[in-house]
């Protein structure tokens, strides 16, 4: 029975077998002697994206009370749900995150605070809103990922692909209604030049 330590692009956690490309957390949100989640979704505003393996250490996955292990299918879904880089495990891509803030959102020299509480205002999960579409679909960066009804679509090349927990697939005709779900702030990095880690299956749609 997998636990209840997936997150979709909207920054629900839900139960799912499919692996994710990468692991991250919220703070401490799940009991370790049952392995189920808390009532609340976050303890900090520092939601964080991070390797599946850092110098060799192994966790067992919400088995002590520590941070909760939660678990993405890739970066482009992680900034949707409103997490960024971890300046510890992944270092070089926090760095290279927040120069793509600095510059895509006109800031000066920013903190990793200011970036979270940015961030806790603008994702879905802890707003509770989506956002109206910057630009045409077409012209988004990509990476970014929008929201029409109850499904969540990737902008790849200009095109939406259909998010599912095991990787997406190709859209038949136009999407109707769609509202901006990853956060403004990071689509203006994405539109700086910061390239999220897709999906395999992103490459794979012809």
């Amino acid at each position: 029975m997998p636990l209840q330590n997936r997150v979709l692009p909207t920054g629900e956690i839900v139960a799912h077998p499919a692996r994710g490309m990468f692991t991250g957390n919220r703070g401490i949100i799940h009991n370790p002697e049952t392995k189920t989640l808390l009532r609340k979704r976050w303890s900090t505003d520092a939601w964080l994206t991070c390797v599946l393996e850092f110098r060799g250490r192994r966790r067992k996955v919400m088995e002590r009370r520590s941070w909760t292990e939660l678990f993405f299918l890739d970066e482009a879904t992680a900034f949707a749900a409103g997490h960024r880089p971890c300046f510890y495990c992944r270092r070089d891509d926090a760095v290279s995150f927040r120069a793509a803030w600095e510059k895509g959102n006109r800031t000066g020299e920013v903190l990793a605070p200011e970036m979270d509480a940015v961030l806790h205002r603008e994702r879905f999960a802890s707003a509770r809103k989506l956002h109206p579409l910057p630009k045409a679909i077409g012209k988004l960066p990509d990476g970014t990922m929008v929201q029409a009804g109850e499904e969540s679509f990737l902008i790849a090349g200009g095109k939406p692909l259909a998010w599912s927990p095991s990787g997406y697939r190709a859209v038949k005709g136009r999407i109707g209604d769609a509202k901006l779900l990853t956060p403004p702030s990071i689509v203006r990095a994405f539109t700086a030049g910061y390239r999220p880690v897709l999906h395999g299956s992103a490459g794979a749609i012809g």
